[in-house]
């Protein structure tokens, strides 16, 4: 896996030319001092961007691929489509993979049979190649469909700037000639950004794949003769060499192209946060394992420290010039609004008064003189409250948008009947005649 070989960066570099149109690169000062190529922190709940140093620059991803896999894998399982206790037969492909010790591996038997619940273990703990690969073919049928299904969800999440050629996250050179995707130098790439997004949906829509990528150690086959110790490679376990406090995921990834990257999540307090490092180095300038956890306890020592959840807006909250809207047609002449949820944000301590709501209304509900039509009923969503912050700072979120919260009518309101709507036509005529000669009488005096 660390074998040097300068023709295949190079290729790789002219495969990231390509992408040259379609990154967004950030010039954003580096407050932390991250010393990788990008990096970027989040929330897990919100997906608020807290930190960010070159988050949309295309760079090789290794094994941090093996999320994307991972979600696949547990979204078949609840599709009902894969069963943990399901075998798999080992195909030439996985065999020859899985027989290189050079690269992260348990060895599969060619004759053998092993669950699929074996294999995903072998992959998120020990970042086994082999295993990926069974479980690609168990999916898919052949790891060039399943790439093809790892496309298929990146767009499904609305990621930039990506491309998969393998499951694994291996150089396709080191799949010994049986890459089916892509060229024979080339690896999977993704932005900083679009790593951090696949993790969040990972965790968001499967927390429970934290139950196996915190197990610091487990045997592989324990008590048979292909029985193998499966060191996590994640070194931030609380166990671990490079503890820290709270983390229990997610995944390392190593190649000479990408470097060293990490995405690590880590809780606290029930305060969740997800970083990504992209290449870290070390003071000399050169990758260890060691610099990227050391990248990431930066912005994990810089959340804890410096972030905590707000209510930024109570539920029921309604803005003081807009408490509520005419209605035109009904039994009442106006109805009140209010905020359906309260919002939530990870701010900086000392943050939350920098916030101001911003009121949208839907214009398809308003008739021309800026009133709702009755009847109307309680809880009818007729537009949101945005926040926008009082110094013209972004907020930013991994899906670009601000937060927003549903504005709803507090009340119902009945459509006024016929004499009701008579009396206020006569009292308006009346009432415009009226303030006719009032004026003119003014105007003799």
């Amino acid at each position: 896996m660390f074998r040097k070989q300068v023709a295949g960066l190079l290729a790789m570099l002219l495969f990231l030319s390509l992408f040259s149109g379609l990154s967004s690169v950030s010039a954003e000062e580096d407050t932390l001092g991250v010393n990788a190529d990008a990096a970027i922190l989040v929330d897990a709940e919100t997906g608020r961007v807290l930190y960010a140093k070159n988050p949309d620059e295309v760079l090789g991803i290794a094994s941090m691929t093996k999320m994307m896999t991972e979600y696949l894998l547990l979204e078949a399982i609840k599709e009902g489509r894969v069963k943990w206790d399901q075998e798999y037969s080992v195909s030439d492909y996985v065999y020859n993979i899985s027989q290189d010790r050079n690269l992260s591996n348990v060895p599969l038997r060619k004759d053998g049979t092993y669950t699929i619940k074996e294999l995903y273990e072998a992959m998120t703990i020990y970042s086994a190649n082999g295993a990926t690969i069974a479980i690609a073919e168990t999916i898919a049928g052949s790891e060039e469909s399943f790439v093809k299904m790892m496309t298929d969800k990146a767009n499904d999440f609305g990621l930039k700037s990506f491309k998969f050629v393998n499951s694994s996250g291996l150089n396709n050179r080191d799949l010994k000639g049986m890459h089916s995707v892509g060229g024979a130098e080339e690896e999977n790439v993704m932005s900083a950004r679009a790593t951090a997004t696949l993790a969040f949906r990972l965790l968001k829509d499967f927390p429970e794949v934290l139950e196996t990528t915190s197990i610091p150690s487990k045997m592989f086959r324990a008590g048979t003769d292909d029985e193998i110790k499966m060191d996590n490679w994640n070194w931030m376990l609380p166990e671990l060499v490079f503890k820290y406090n709270g983390v229990d995921g997610l995944k390392t990834g190593t190649t000479d192209f990408a470097g060293y990257c990490f995405t690590g999540t880590a809780e606290r307090n029930g305060d969740r946060y997800i970083t990504v490092v992209m290449n870290a180095k070390g003071e000399g300038g050169e990758g260890t394992y060691k610099s990227r956890f050391d990248e990431t306890k930066k912005m994990l020592d810089y959340a804890f420290s410096n972030f905590s959840k707000e209510e930024v807006l109570k539920k029921h909250y309604q803005l003081k010039n807009a408490k509520t809207l005419p209605v035109n047609k009904g039994k009442e002449d106006e109805v009140k609004v209010y905020t359906k949820e309260a919002i939530e944000l990870y701010s900086k301590k000392g943050e939350k008064d920098n916030y101001k709501p911003v009121l949208v209304l839907d214009k398809k509900l308003l008739n021309k003189d800026g009133e709702l039509t009755a009847p109307i009923k309680k809880g009818d969503k007729v537009g949101y409250i945005k926040l926008e912050t009082k110094d013209g700072t972004p907020i930013q979120f991994l899906n670009g948008k601000n937060p927003q919260i549903d504005v709803v009518v507090a009340e119902n309101v009945e459509k006024a009947n016929w004499f009701i709507l008579s009396m206020r036509a006569i009292g308006g005529f009346f009432g415009d005649v009226w303030g006719s000669v009032s004026s003119t009488v003014k105007g003799w005096f």
